[in-house]
């Protein structure tokens, strides 16, 4: 009887301690949410655009009877783009080409050229590689391949036009500054070899050298 009794008193007394004893306990912190980490951007995909800048150079008439030495040439240019790119890890391997209208032309006088000889190239196109190296939405790049275009030359008798094909080599920065969309800044220099000045514009043969310096920039979208 003794034993129940003093059972039920401490009972009793650990019912009223225990609402205490918990209210002094700290209150439990909630749970922080883990921050949101963006993903990297991909650059892998097809994609077309539209670009367009400046061209400057240089051209040469060489005849078996002297030649006029370099002179300049400059002029713009505007056009459309199609790639594509294949991201495996930071680096971006791609293959890229355009075609432009184009307006890159020089003139001189002296030597053969009696009155004036002008060298115009009226429109160009490349196809090329590109190996980049992706910095999140950043995509630094140098590129290289073959260029096509024509080589006209205009002589005080006549004019005659060649379609020549060449090599470029250069580099640029893209960046990705929406989802689908990327804009870029790009440097190409460009060797179409000679062209010919014969039967139309001259009675002897007459090689037309034009080689160029293209700064442009480009607007794509990504599929």
């Amino acid at each position: 009887m003794k034993r129940t009794v003093l059972t039920s008193v401490g009972c009793f007394f650990l019912s009223i301690a225990t609402p205490a004893f918990s209210a002094d306990l700290p209150m439990s912190m909630p749970m922080k949410a883990a921050p949101y980490i963006a993903p990297y951007y991909n650059w892998t995909g097809f994609y077309v655009g539209l670009n367009g800048g400046y061209g400057f150079g240089s051209s040469d008439w060489r005849a078996p009877v002297g030649a006029t030495g370099g002179f300049d040439t400059s002029g713009g240019l505007v056009g459309g783009t199609i790639g594509y790119n294949f991201q495996t890890g930071a680096l971006v391997w791609g293959i890229e080409g355009d075609f432009d209208w184009a307006n890159i032309k020089g003139s001189t006088t002296g030597a053969f050229c009696f009155a004036t000889c002008t060298t115009k190239d009226s429109w160009l196109g490349t196809g090329r590689l590109r190996l980049g190296y992706a910095f999140d939405r950043w995509l630094p790049y140098v590129t290289g391949g073959a260029a096509f275009g024509d080589v006209k030359a205009v002589s005080p008798v006549g004019s005659e036009t060649t379609t020549k094909v060449g090599w470029t080599i250069g580099g640029g920065v893209e960046w990705a500054f929406l989802a689908n969309w990327t804009a870029k800044a790009e440097y190409l220099y460009v060797d179409l070899g000679n062209g010919d000045c014969s039967g139309g514009c001259s009675a002897a043969p007459i090689n037309v050298k034009f080689q160029t310096s293209l700064v442009r920039g480009g607007l794509n979208y990504r599929f």
